[in-house]
């Protein structure tokens, strides 16, 4: 497979060098993996720290900056970032206020998090814990006890950043992001298989003319495989498994997002696909997302995620955010 590295080995490091270079506004670490705002600690403010292994770019360290994250702690590909990662973003980004660690359900994650809390606490900064598990497609997987952390990520950091950016509390801040998680659903569908750059070629066998439905970020299995579907049947596809869940009553915020080969082309045509089932379902549509934000190297696929919002949830959503990958307002 050809790819724009230089040995598998620094693909990691390299990227990060790069993310420095074009953000000045950025304090990036990349011997201890941390990219932080330049501006941390701000006074009175709650940090919040995410963090999950490279190849879902720009989740994390693309939503790092004003109205969003505080930190982010890159782990090799597909790999968790490991406690000592976590434990200096916090100290990097504490004001006083606490931090709010932002954690995508599959098994290492958790647990690192976890060690990474007790070790901070010990040192002095107080942290709570929000775990985002939004995936409907299956209740277990590889790597994961429970549902798996997908697009809900970027939903319960950009309205958990807004909140800590006006000053609330840390209770408040993650009483708002497990709101934010328990009101997302999300729904997967590959069309391609990913290539990892230590591997060099396709990590799971996706025959031509199929696709896989409800699909992993990290190329887990989903419920079934079938023959390629239309952009609107998959779309109904999507829609139903989630609305089996999630069951609205009131506008949602709808991303949909690419795994990171899907052209932007595709992805318009495939929203208008998303609007379309929801509108015949009567669920109305306050705001939409379209690109690739949480992704899965070069696989080709997209999923959808939607969360339930009130009027202080959409107000939280439009705020201010100034981060390299999502910007808004001011």
């Amino acid at each position: 497979m050809k790819m724009l590295i230089n040995v598998p080995e620094t693909v990691v490091a390299d990227a990060l060098r790069g993310i420095a270079a074009a953000h000045p506004e950025l304090t990036v670490d990349v011997e201890n993996r941390v990219v932080a705002r330049r501006d941390a600690p701000v006074a009175g403010k709650v940090g919040l720290v995410s963090g999950g292994g490279s190849g879902h770019e720009p989740l994390h360290a693309g939503f790092v900056g004003p109205g969003m994250l505080s930190a982010a702690c890159p782990g090799e590909v597909f790999t968790s970032p490991v406690p000592d990662q976590m434990v200096r973003a916090a100290a990097a980004v504490d004001s006083g206020a606490g931090v709010l660690f932002v954690v995508k359900n599959y098994t290492g994650d958790v647990l690192n998090f976890e060690m990474a809390a007790e070790l901070a606490e010990d040192e002095g900064v107080q942290v709570a814990q929000v775990v985002v598990d939004d995936d409907v497609a299956v209740s277990d997987s590889t790597f994961t006890a429970g549902r798996r952390g997908t697009g809900a990520t970027l939903f319960v950091e950009k309205i958990a950043g807004a909140l800590a950016d006006e000053g609330a509390p840390l209770d408040r801040v993650a009483a708002v992001a497990r709101q934010v998680n328990g009101a997302s659903r999300s729904f997967g569908v590959a069309l391609g298989a990913v290539t990892t750059p230590a591997k060099g070629s396709p990590t799971f066998d996706l025959p031509t003319g199929e696709l896989e439905l409800g699909i992993g970020i990290h190329g887990e299995p989903g419920r079934e495989r079938r023959p390629m579907m239309t952009s609107g049947e998959i779309a109904d596809f999507a829609v139903n498994a989630i609305l089996e869940d999630l069951r609205p009553t009131g506008p949602v915020l709808a991303l949909v997002n690419g795994m990171g080969a899907t052209p932007l082309l595709e992805l318009y045509g495939f929203n208008a696909e998303v609007h379309r089932a929801l509108s015949e379902r009567g669920i109305p549509v306050a705001r939409t997302l379209v690109g690739n934000y949480v992704t899965s190297l070069d696989m080709a696929g997209c999923s959808v995620t939607l969360c339930q919002v009130d009027e202080e949830l959409l107000r939280l959503w439009d705020a201010p955010v100034r981060t390299a990958a999502l910007r808004w307002g001011r």
